[in-house]
């Protein structure tokens, strides 16, 4: 959205925090008294007729409020979600739900509320049915649009039709090694801007500190985008390994791991796939690096100290390097799960 609308989404994200709150407390209050939980359709009903009595929101958006607390509330399984703050150090982020009859398209500007907002169309929003969404605030007060639209979906290759395949051993030393011998070289964002942060950061310049953020998140984005976008236009199905970011958060190497981005990139590769009718699928690793992708048999290194050793000679002869070796046996996984009829989705 255009900067000069700061100002006016500023002052309805202040009231969406005042809907929340107020369904929030209502929430518990009946769960108190009654011992159930209110729904979403019992909760617009307290809240018929605001919009009317002067609060500056579209009815539309006052129920998206309601449905998104039930929903979260339900999600975390908590009967008292966090309040939203408009003010202070500790603030919300702004937030500005709405449904798909309250937001129209015309000439470059999308009006929410009888309100025209400006805002830069890179994406043609004239070609599409527009659904629902919210505008959303970053940490550096710049303002988005995040709507759904209906795309026509490709049909899926029958399995035979698939002409290549590959599989993915996703990593640390390298991003990811690809079944054909292949490795994409990792990137470190975080580590690369790390020194200017930490030197931001001891100046206090709260600014510059959301700014490198920012720039290190654009860069992580820009780089999964390509290489996702690469694979899925040279490949009719990819196979990737369920490797455990979670778990490796808790290790050593927690800074490296989030740096990756491993679950962004299989999202991405996920819905790419999808649009481009090729098939995707997560298949389990497990012992994938210890198995010999020739002869099947586990006599890779393990354990720890194995982790040092990129390469290793099998009993039948055959000598692979690590992570592709992974790749060949992820890949003969997820071509076993086609072969018996399991669906990728």
């Amino acid at each position: 959205m255009k900067d000069r609308h700061a100002c006016a989404l500023r002052e309805w994200a202040y009231h969406v925090n005042q809907v929340w709150n107020y369904c929030n407390e209502l929430s518990v209050r009946i769960f108190e008294r009654e011992r159930r939980f209110v729904s979403a359709y019992e909760l617009d009903r307290y809240t018929a007729g605001a919009t009317t009595e002067g609060l500056p929101l579209h009815s539309q958006t006052v129920q998206a409020i309601s449905a998104e607390l039930v929903t979260r509330r339900k999600q975390s399984r908590k009967l008292k979600l966090r309040w939203r703050v408009s003010g202070g150090a500790r603030r919300s982020l702004g937030w500005i739900p709405f449904k798909a009859s309250a937001i129209r398209y015309r000439n470059g500007q999308v009006f929410i509320a009888s309100t025209p907002l400006s805002l830069w169309d890179s994406y043609g929003l004239s070609r599409y049915e527009l659904g629902a969404g919210c505008i959303s605030e970053d940490a550096r007060g710049r303002w988005y649009l995040n709507i759904t639209v209906k795309v026509a979906s490709k049909p899926k290759p029958a399995v035979s039709g698939v002409a290549r395949s590959v599989g993915l051993d996703l990593g640390l030393k390298d991003f990811a090694a690809t079944s054909d011998g292949t490795a994409l070289e990792a990137q470190r964002f975080y580590r690369e801007l790390e020194p200017a942060l930490a030197s931001a950061q001891r100046a206090r310049k709260k600014a510059r500190v959301r700014a490198i953020h920012a720039k290190i998140a654009a860069r992580r984005k820009d780089f999964l985008h390509k290489q996702s976008t690469a694979l899925v236009r040279m490949y009719g199905a990819i196979f990737v390994g369920n490797v455990n970011a979670q778990a490796l958060m808790q290790t050593r190497a927690a800074k490296s791991v989030l740096d990756a981005g491993w679950s962004a990139f299989r999202t991405m590769l996920q819905y790419k796939c999808d649009d481009a009718g090729a098939w995707f699928d997560e298949v389990n690793e497990a012992y994938s690096t210890q198995t010999c992708s020739a002869c099947r048999a586990c006599s890779g290194p393990k354990g720890l100290e194995g982790l040092r050793i990129r390469e290793w000679t099998c009993t039948c002869g055959v000598r692979h390097h690590r992570d592709v070796n992974a790749a060949k046996n992820i890949l003969a996984a997820g071509r076993g799960r086609l072969a018996e009829g399991i669906p990728s989705f």
